[in-house]
């Protein structure tokens, strides 16, 4: 009887626990979010937002108590339920020179080998894994009939910046030099990502074409990527600044948290005051709005007050590599890269980001494929045959990226 008294109060607790947490996460959405009119599914991105909130929210708890560090819980989560079996694919776990992969091969045969995609997850370097990008990448390979391989690369804060990045390139190294072991054709290599995967997918390429005695990359395939550490005022992120999945402010605290950095610098980074003047100046002919097409300025854009802390620059330049900011790699390494197709969401913070690659890949001659979901949010894809929550804006991007990739 003792025992089952106990079993119901702690049941009791649990509950109101839950729903408490139910409540402040409802709280704090309806209060700090935007569902602009032109998202599709609109109820279900709140339900989606208010799940996640209330997922950070028991990781901060639990970190607070001791119990678990809120990356491996927020971790387990994004990992979720595996799907099942799919029959049109071979799949396989293996190892590129030390670094754990997974390997999507459509059944049969294919004339002329493969097209031969390697794919690196999103996360901001601190979340993400081969598992949670499961449905992603399965969807992917059978849609665009392609062999891919996702690079399941060490995350922070265990594994510090730049691991990620060394992981991811010598995946891709090891994959260009021996895509025959695996049924692909030479001359169709391609490199992808999506999110902060994108910004190491444009940094990977942007490192083979520029190293000697490489096989030549055929295509990179960009998918909503953050390609720069310079203006976090752009329109988009000023227009999308309380859009989910990913507001303005939380960029950059997450980019600091992945970097190891101090938080409170997120102000004077959202401000602009983490670089020089003269540094401004100089990027301003690639990353100005001006360089922006006329239907994406927008007229309700503030630019940043002019200022800077040699503190903060000092702390933070590293952000300004090309490792992280590839969009500022100089035009003689510009000029190098394959064909590129970039995916940009209207409700996204980073649209900018991939507008102004864009705009600089064919300033220096690199065809580009641009498509813009147009009812798009940051992280769409990543729903594809998800279960729980779907979204109309995640299969006309597959399709899309099938398309372009089928093409080549």
């Amino acid at each position: 009887m003792d025992f089952l008294w106990v079993l119901s109060l702690l049941g009791s607790i649990l509950l109101t626990g839950f729903l408490l947490l139910a409540a402040w996460a409802v709280h704090y959405h309806l209060s700090h979010t935007e569902i602009p009119p032109g998202i599709s599914e609109p109820f279900q991105l709140r339900c989606l937002h208010c799940l996640l909130i209330m997922a950070f929210g028991l990781a901060y708890i639990l970190k607070k108590t001791h119990l678990c560090t809120d990356h491996r819980l927020l971790r387990f989560f994004m990992d979720g339920i595996p799907p099942l079996k799919n029959p049109h694919l071979s799949i396989k776990d293996l190892s590129f020179d030390g670094i754990p992969v997974r390997l999507y091969q459509p059944k049969g045969s294919c004339d002329g080998g493969w097209r031969g995609i390697i794919f690196f997850h999103g996360g901001i370097g601190l979340y993400g894994s081969v598992d949670a990008y499961e449905r992603m990448c399965r969807a992917i390979a059978q849609e665009s009939n392609s062999l891919l391989v996702s690079v399941g690369y060490r995350l922070a804060p265990e594994h510090p910046y730049p691991a990620q990045f060394k992981d991811c390139l010598t995946a891709a190294t090891y994959f260009v030099k021996n895509v025959g072991k695996y049924g692909v054709n030479p001359d169709l290599i391609i490199i992808s990502g999506d999110s902060s995967g994108g910004t190491i997918a444009a940094s990977v390429c942007q490192h083979l074409v520029t190293t000697p005695d490489l096989p030549k990359v055929r295509a990179q395939v960009l998918i909503y990527p953050y390609l720069q550490a310079v203006d976090f005022n752009l329109p988009s992120y000023q227009r999308n600044s309380h859009v989910p999945l990913f507001y303005q402010e939380q960029v950059v605290e997450f980019g600091l948290q992945y970097l190891q950095e101090n938080i409170t610098t997120v102000k004077e980074v959202l401000e602009g005051f983490h670089i020089p003047q003269e540094l401004k100046l100089k990027y301003r002919k690639w990353l100005g709005p001006e360089n922006l097409p006329e239907e994406f300025k927008w007229e309700g854009y503030r630019c940043s007050q002019p200022g800077s802390s040699a503190r903060t620059y000092e702390e933070l330049k590293m952000i300004f590599e090309t490792m992280l900011s590839p969009l500022l790699a100089e035009d003689a390494v510009i000029q190098q890269l394959p064909e590129t197709y970039i995916l940009t969401c209207q409700y996204d913070v980073f649209m900018d980001d991939g507008l102004l690659y864009k705009k600089r890949l064919e300033d220096n001659g690199v065809a580009v494929t641009w498509y813009q979901l147009e009812d798009g949010f940051h992280g769409v894809l990543y729903f594809l045959n998800n279960w729980l929550f779907s979204f109309s804006g995640s299969q006309k991007g597959l399709h899309s990226i099938a398309n372009f990739i089928k093409s080549l």
